[in-house]
This record gives C-alpha cells, sequence and structure tokens, in this order.
C-alpha cells in the first residue's frame, strides 16, 4: 500500500555502520531520533527532530483490559520550523542535487533507485509546501527530514542510492495488523463475490444500471474501469488499484434508493475506511504519455468523462469535501488539468480551491450551468462532452474583472440560492432563518457572559456542520482537547457516555469517522504560529471551518508596551485575511468587556469592540439574562448578518444530559409583547369598551369546554384517566 509508511508515520533514517549495514532499534514514540553522523548529532537548526506520531496504544485497566487508539491525523501539528519551497530549493542546491520545479512538487532523481536502473530521471516528488517526499518508482514516502537525512548519509558514505528500506517504520502492534489483515480479507471477498456486468444477464443489468442512473454507459467503459455489481446489497463495486503490480488496494460500494422527492440519493461505503487508504479511481488506467486529465467529483462522473471525451479520467477519494496532498505527485506529470466536480456551487467552490493545490496556470474549471450540468447528468441528456471539457475557463484570472467575465457566476448565484447561503443547521432551524447557512469565507465573532456555555454551544454548532460534512479545524485554547472531545461526543451521541461505556466504543466509531481535527495548543499563543498552524490545515486536510476559543489567548504578554486594543485589532485583521484568502469560516470567541448583571450583551459589548464588529460578516451574542416570562433562561442573538442583512433572536434550551441546546417548541415560551400606541383618543375608548365583553364571552367558553370535559374524568376515589 502506497501510502502505508507515512500513515502509520516515518521515524529516522538508522545508518551505524558502513555503506549497507542496517540495524534496527526500539523505541517510544516520545523518545528522540537516533542519528549517528556528525551532521545528525549537530543539526544546523539546533533541535532534536521527533519522530512522528503513530496511534499508540495505551492500556487501562477496568474490568476487562481495553486499548485506546489515538489517531495520528485527530490532532494538527505544525512543524517546529516551517519549511519554505525557498528552504527545499537552497539545501538541493547545496547538495548538488538536480531539480525540476513542477506545479505544485519539486521533480528530484530518486535517491532509492540505482541511476543505471532508472526508468525516469526525476522520479522523486518533494512536495513545495510540506517538503513531504514520494518515490513513485519505489513507493517510498517520508518527511523533508527523512529526505535530508537520506541525502547525508549519501554524502557521507559516497553512495550513488540507498536501499528502499532504509527508513524505518514504527513496528505493527497485533491490533492493527489484525485489523489490516481483516480490511484485506474483506476486500477480496467482495471483490471475489462481485459480478461483472458483461456476466449479468441483460434484463438484470438494465435494472441495475436505471436504478443508479448509468443507462447511457456502456458495459465496455465499466469493464474498463473494473466496476461490478455485489449482487447481496445490490451495490457497484469500484476498485483501487495501485502499487508496481497495480493490485487491488481497496473498493468503494455504492448504494442507491429513491427519496420522498422522486431523486436518487446514493450511500457510499469504503473498504478499508478512507481514513487509511487514499486513492484516485481510474489512476491506473493513465500512462505514461499522457499529458491531460479531467479530475471528476464521483466514481460515475469519471465513467462518462471517459466514455463521452475519450480522455484520461480520474475520480477524487472523497468528492468535493477533500484532494489529499498525497495525491498530487500523481498529477504532476499532466499539463493540463480539468477539474470538472460536479453541476452546482459547491463543487464550483471546490474547484477553485483545489486548482490553488495543482497550479493555477495548468488548471481548467468547468463552471456549472443550465448547459454545463455534472457529466452523468450531460450524457444522460446527449451533450457533447468534449465541447465541455474544451470550454473550460483557465483557473488563472487578472487582477481586475468586468461584469462579463462575472455574469454567469452571478446567474449562478441567483439560480442556486439554497445553496448560496451554506450549509444549513439541523440542531439550529432557528439559525438557518436568520443567518440562511454557514457559508466559506466569513468571519464569525461569538461572544457571551462568563460561564455561560460558550464553549459548549459554539462546540454543537460546530458539530451539527461537522456531521454534514464541514472539514472542521478546533483551536482550544481554554479547556484541553480531551475535554472538548468528551464535550462532542456526548452531543455526538445525545446522551452521557459515563452511565453507559458498554456504547462507547460504539460512539466513538462512528465520531472517528468526522471530518473533525483538534489543534495540539493550550493557554496562550503567538498569532503567528497559530495562523501558520491554520494555513498547514487548510493545505492538508482542506479545512472548511476554523474555530478559535478564544481571542484572549493570542494578544501575548511580550509587549506589555504595546496598546491591547492596537494588538487586538492586527490579529482580527489577520484572520479576516485568512478567512477571505483561503475561502474557509472561522469562527472567533470573544469575551465580553465587564457589564452589570441585570443588562443584556450588545454589539458594543464586545472586548475592543470597533475593529471585532466592522470586519464580522455575522456577529452572535449568546444572552443569558432575565427575560419578560422566562427567568434565566439563555438564548441566542444575531446582531449582525452581512449575508442578506436579517437579525434577530430566539431562546435555547439546555439539556444537560446530552450537554445540548435546542431550540424550545413554538408557543411555550412567548416574551410579552407591548401593544402599539393607538392614534386618537376614540379609538382607545373604543378597546376599552370591547375588553369587558371580549373577557366575559371567554369565561362561559371556558366553561362550556370544561362542562364538556368533566363526564370522562374520574374522581381521585376512583383512579384519574385523562379523556381520550
Amino acid at each position: 500500500m502506497w501510502r502505508g509508511l507515512l500513515l502509520k508515520g516515518t521515524t529516522c533514517l538508522l545508518q551505524v555502520s558502513a555503506q549497507s549495514s542496517l540495524h534496527q532499534i526500539s523505541f517510544s514514540s516520545r523518545g528522540l531520533r537516533l542519528l549517528t553522523c556528525s551532521r545528525f548529532l549537530h543539526r544546523l537548526r539546533g533541535t532534536p527532530c521527533i519522530p512522528t506520531r503513530r496511534p499508540t496504544d495505551v492500556f487501562l485497566p477496568h474490568n476487562l483490559i481495553r486499548s485506546y487508539k489515538k489517531d495520528a491525523k485527530s490532532t494538527v501539528e505544525f512543524p517546529l520550523i516551517p519549511i519554505t519551497v525557498t528552504d527545499i530549493k537552497l539545501y538541493l542546491r547545496s547538495k548538488d542535487v538536480p531539480f525540476h520545479d513542477g506545479y505544485s512538487c519539486l521533480h528530484v532523481p530518486s535517491v532509492f533507485v540505482d541511476p543505471s536502473q532508472r526508468r525516469d530521471g526525476f522520479s522523486l516528488f518533494v512536495d513545495k509546501t510540506t517538503g513531504q517526499f514520494l518515490c513513485k518508482d519505489t513507493l517510498v514516502e517520508g518527511s523533508w527530514e527523512d529526505l535530508q537525512d537520506c541525502l547525508e548519509v549519501m554524502q557521507k558514505d559516497e553512495q550513488d542510492s540507498l536501499s528502499p528500506h532504509v527508513l524505518l517504520g514504527y513496528p505493527e502492534s497485533l491490533e492493527e495488523q489484525e485489523e489490516r489483515e481483516r480490511g484485506l480479507r474483506e476486500v477480496q471477498e467482495i471483490w471475489s463475490s462481485s459480478v461483472p456486468f458483461a456476466d449479468l444477464p441483460e434484463e438484470e443489468g438494465q435494472l441495475v444500471k436505471t436504478m443508479f442512473q448509468i443507462t447511457k454507459i456502456f458495459n465496455a467503459t465499466l469493464k474498463k474501469f473494473g466496476v461490478r455489481l455485489f449482487k447481496p446489497t445490490k451495490s457497484l463495486v469500484f476498485p483501487w488499484f495501485g502499487g508496481p503490480d497495480s493490485s487491488l488496494k481497496g473498493i468503494k460500494l455504492l448504494s442507491a434508493q429513491m427519496t420522498d422527492a422522486e431523486k436518487v440519493a446514493y450511500n457510499e461505503a469504503m473498504v478499508p475506511k478512507c481514513s487509511s487508504y487514499y486513492n484516485l479511481f481510474g489512476l491506473a488506467l493513465v500512462s505514461r504519455m499522457d499529458s491531460e486529465v479531467v479530475v471528476t467529483g464521483s466514481e460515475l462522473d469519471a465513467l462518462a468523462v471517459s466514455q463521452g471525451t475519450g480522455l484520461p479520467s480520474v475520480a477524487l477519494p472523497r468528492g468535493v469535501s477533500c484532494l489529499p496532498p498525497a495525491l498530487l505527485p500523481y498529477l504532476e506529470q499532466f499539463k493540463r488539468v480539468t477539474l470538472w466536480l460536479g453541476g452546482d456551487i459547491r463543487s464550483w467552490e471546490a474547484s477553485k480551491i483545489f486548482s490553488r493545490k495543482l497550479g493555477l496556470r495548468r488548471c481548467a474549471l468547468v463552471r456549472p450551468g443550465e448547459f454545463q450540468p455534472c457529466p452523468l447528468e450531460a450524457l444522460s441528456q446527449g451533450k457533447n462532452l468534449s465541447r465541455i471539457v474544451k470550454a473550460a475557463i483557465p483557473a488563472a484570472h487578472k487582477s481586475i474583472v468586468s461584469f462579463k467575465q462575472l455574469r454567469e457566476d452571478v446567474y449562478g448565484e441567483l439560480m442556486n440560492t439554497d445553496q448560496v447561503a451554506g450549509v444549513k443547521w439541523t440542531r439550529f432551524p432557528e439559525l438557518n432563518r436568520i443567518l440562511k447557512g454557514h457559508r466559506k469565507g466569513e468571519l464569525t465573532v461569538f461572544t457571551g457572559p462568563t460561564g455561560s456555555g460558550k464553549t459548549t454551544f459554539i462546540s454543537e454548532l460546530a458539530l451539527d456542520l461537522c456531521m454534514q460534512g464541514v472539514n472542521t479545524l478546533w483551536g482550544s485554547f481554554e479547556i484541553n482537547n480531551v475535554r472538548l472531545a468528551k464535550i462532542m461526543l456526548t452531543q455526538f451521541a445525545m446522551q452521557r457516555l459515563e452511565e453507559n461505556l458498554e456504547q462507547y466504543d460504539f460512539w466513538a466509531d462512528k465520531f472517528e469517522e468526522l471530518p473533525l481535527y483538534f489543534m495540539t495548543f493550550h493557554g496562550q499563543q503567538n498569532i503567528k504560529t497559530v495562523m501558520d498552524t491554520m494555513q498547514h490545515a487548510v493545505y492538508l486536510y482542506d479545512i472548511n471551518h476554523v474555530i478559535i476559543d478564544n481571542l484572549q489567548f493570542m494578544m501575548g504578554q511580550e509587549n506589555l508596551s504595546v496598546d491591547k486594543f492596537a494588538v487586538q485589532d492586527h490579529i482580527i485583521g489577520v484572520f479576516r485575511k485568512f478567512a477571505t484568502n483561503s475561502s474557509c469560516h472561522v469562527t472567533l470567541i470573544i469575551h465580553p468587556r465587564k457589564e452589570e448583571d441585570d443588562r443584556e450583551l450588545q454589539t458594543a459589548s464586545i472586548f475592543g469592540s470597533a475593529k471585532a464588529s466592522q470586519e464580522a460578516d455575522n456577529v452572535l451574542i449568546l444572552q443569558e439574562k432575565k427575560l419578560v416570562t422566562c427567568p434565566g433562561r439563555r438564548s441566542l442573538q444575531v446582531t449582525k448578518n452581512r449575508f442578506d442583512g436579517d437579525v434577530g433572536i430566539f431562546p435555547l434550551d439546555f439539556i444537560k444530559s446530552s450537554l445540548t441546546f435546542s431550540t424550545p417548541i413554538k408557543g411555550k415560551h412567548k416574551l410579552r409583547k407591548v401593544a402599539a400606541k393607538p392614534e386618537n383618543e376614540e379609538e382607545a375608548q373604543g378597546k376599552a369598551d370591547e375588553a369587558p365583553l371580549k373577557k366575559d364571552e371567554g369565561k362561559k367558553e371556558k366553561a362550556t369546554k370544561t362542562a364538556k370535559a368533566s363526564p370522562a374524568v374520574k374522581s381521585p376515589a376512583n383512579g384519574s384517566e385523562k379523556a381520550k
């Protein structure tokens, strides 16, 4: 598996003796890198290298011994000294290593292949942003520090190449080994039990094609990509091939069902899980001579593009939600990459984000519209897919545009108003009514009284979006990640798991599937370090939502002479710029100024409110004041909404057993309304005369209802019974 080493973490290079003798040394996940040659002992950076963390096993006594695994991707840690492409180039030049400047990677001759046996002179790819490298000939992967170690050893020992096994990974635990073997067995069992479409009876094959709306896809196209049918679940099977021998590494199962709106809804299942294996569907069909490729958001779209255009087409493993940087080396060979990820606004936004990773100067985007739907739909409608691909607009654009260039974008927003409004909350419908949705590229400022539950509320708000596929990064500087994860897991399960420990593994497994990541900072932090980590996470995990709890921890005390309000204004400006440039929503929690207990918070109550309220797209306030008829209840107030200007307030109920806030039933708690002042005295006198009459009519009506209901109620002596 070509991602195997990197996912488990790569460790140091151990070169103890001369030339080819290697010795493996065991050390813990917190142990330092063992370095032998003089360069290793005296690093220019002056800091010891720590091995990349892997899932560790911690055994705790609890009746039966249980093992807890920590996912290496659950936390986002930035290198001690961030690497830049300039640093990489300078180092390679200092070692006389030739390189080609690619679109998203630097191309370097592989150090793991003997020069006389190299098929491609530059088969090792170094990511310009992270420094991670991949050798396509041997599938060896590692960090920038690992590559530096390799080059140092080659120079010291005067070697032309190193063994591919020179990078020593952590040995698998018994649990990890069993899980990997179980996943491979499951893949082989499903694949051997599935049936090619050519072997299906014609009627059954047409029925399946109709169910998945692929009647226009030929059996030859399905055979070309290796698509099969798994009969027990009536699911399409899409294979992932990889490695030097193009062996089967994983599969994706796709099932279809009709919705109430008479539309087809697709359900996906990956084996092994998507967190343990990445690949591009259709990558095995790409030859070294191909210079153009079409990247789609689904496997069915890749089939349609291949059949309709004859061009190489690949599908992203997780749709439009993520483009893992580990896949970028496999797209380096193409001079033109056309991103046709779908036919809606969401796919259009993803195309613009992914084009930055792939390189703007070679990317072209298919803009969604009435005449350019998703590839599968376009094929079904008989449209010319080749013409659509050729008409794709370049991703690189000038700094100044005219309305003619924006015309289609404006029309697309008018035609897709719901999608433009953003992702809807499922737990907070009243927030949808006011804000309309959660949108990328916006800055939300959130405040509330101390101890009112700001962190608890915002964690549920973010969890709601994360459950709908919004990649989320949490930066909690007040409480540690374990406590925060415990709160969110309780909100996810809607129950206290400490009272139901037997259900912990069930809910933890589901919670682990969410695209949720945590920064490892705690306490006061430097704003530059935090921003570097956020940029790193957006590039690596395609983060769409960042929560910072809270702003006060960004205001360091190293410059006590500087005005604290000026520091805060600078920090808010940095977050504003990051949200816009990265097309990422930033939720910033800010403590309010000290107010009197009997006063409700206002926008002006935000600490240093001038810059915060000005730069923010949305301002949310968690109120905890005594309302007219609801003493001590909380409510959420929206005081700014730059999207369409709607503002308002709605009550919240806190459910302690699940640590969740929910909108109360309409009519349960109503605020007292103040009657409008009558325009003249005659109108006031008329209303005063009508009041007693209405009061008497109300009493008569109430008495009549009581008389009708009384026969159905028994006396307490005979037992109480409600009327049915």
